[in-house]
């Protein structure tokens, strides 16, 4: 189930395990392996993460590995998501096989478990998985990383496209964007893409995004030929209007922004989602905030004079063209 010591810290090195925190995880292992039930747990999560392997799953269905987590011993909680990514790697590298996908997407896909784990030290000091849940999509299928961006695999939930019609869509391109025109009803489960941006990758350019979404377009016609995906979504902080209050007209998040046809915000306030981005820890105060840059001093300036960020919502169709499918 698991590897060998030698292999393991091998296979932690190719998921981009940071340095510092492999040596804990393999002199780990043998108090795992010594533990029936730890052993039993994590088998049993690798056969939900494995069952229907590909296929599209709610947020909120199939295995809640967090959940998980919170049941394993006191002692191994922190490494317990990461033994059961490694021991579901061989599962998930054969259906990347199966599919066609390259070994470079498929590595710079699954090395997110060693981003994640660096999001986690910088918040708390030490070793852990920051977002157990958020990788289960990446081990199962359902999201790549294609060039700058990741995209998943989903589905238009009813709220959303409740959203984007009281926004127009129907009247701003929604038949190209594959989504029909006969209501929200209708166009709620339509299969589309979410983009996510993720951390540690390097600017937020133009150039940057115009390269993933072509990539992610090649992509999905190439190894998913029986799903059509037309539209790209993103539920992001950086989709507040906000924003453009405070950042120069040609910033990155702005020239991110214009590439989507914005729907209406959430009404509830998120302001720990810039906070935790931006400064690495939702909990931070926010009259401590540093204002080294342009968007540090947007969002913290903002939350200082009293007002609040809101996660905003948006879209684009997917190119049509055919191009090279992987990054």
């Amino acid at each position: 189930m698991l590897p060998d010591t030698d292999e393991l810290a091998e296979v932690l090195l190719d998921l981009a395990v940071p340095h510092q925190d492999i040596n804990a995880l393999v002199a780990l292992r043998r108090t795992v392996v010594a533990d029936a039930g730890a052993m039993r747990r994590i088998e049993e999560c690798v056969e939900a993460l494995v069952r229907d392997m590909g296929r599209i799953v709610e947020y909120g269905d199939g295995l809640q590995l967090g959940e998980r987590v919170a049941e394993a011993p006191a002692a191994l909680r922190r490494s317990f998501a990461a033994y059961v990514f490694v021991a579901a790697l061989p599962y998930t590298r054969a259906y990347h096989r199966a599919r066609g996908v390259s070994a470079d997407v498929s590595r710079r896909t699954l090395t997110d478990l060693g981003r994640n784990m660096a999001v986690h030290r910088r918040r708390h000091g030490t070793y852990g998985v920051q977002s157990p849940q958020w990788l289960v999509l990446h081990f199962r299928g359902e999201l790549y990383q294609l060039g700058r961006l990741h995209f998943q695999r989903t589905r238009l939930r009813q709220r959303a496209a409740r959203g984007l019609a009281a926004a127009g869509m129907e009247t701003a391109g929604m038949e190209t964007a594959g989504m029909e025109a006969a209501g929200t009803e209708a166009a709620a489960g339509t299969l589309c893409l979410d983009l996510h941006i993720p951390d540690y990758l390097g600017p937020l350019t133009p150039a940057a995004c115009d390269r993933a979404v072509a990539l992610a377009g090649a992509f999905f016609r190439a190894h998913y030929p029986e799903e059509e995906y037309r539209a790209a979504m993103c539920h992001s902080w950086l989709l507040d209007p906000q924003l453009k209050r405070y950042l120069p007209v040609d910033s990155h998040i702005v020239r991110f922004q214009e590439r989507f046809r914005i729907a209406p915000q959430d009404a509830e306030p998120a302001d720990t989602e810039p906070v935790q981005f931006v400064f690495g820890d939702p909990g931070l105060p926010v009259e401590g905030l540093p204002r080294r840059t342009s968007v540090e001093r947007a969002v913290g300036d903002h939350l200082r004079s009293g007002g609040h960020w809101y996660v905003g919502h948006g879209w684009f169709p997917m190119p049509t063209g055919r191009g090279h499918s992987d990054g």
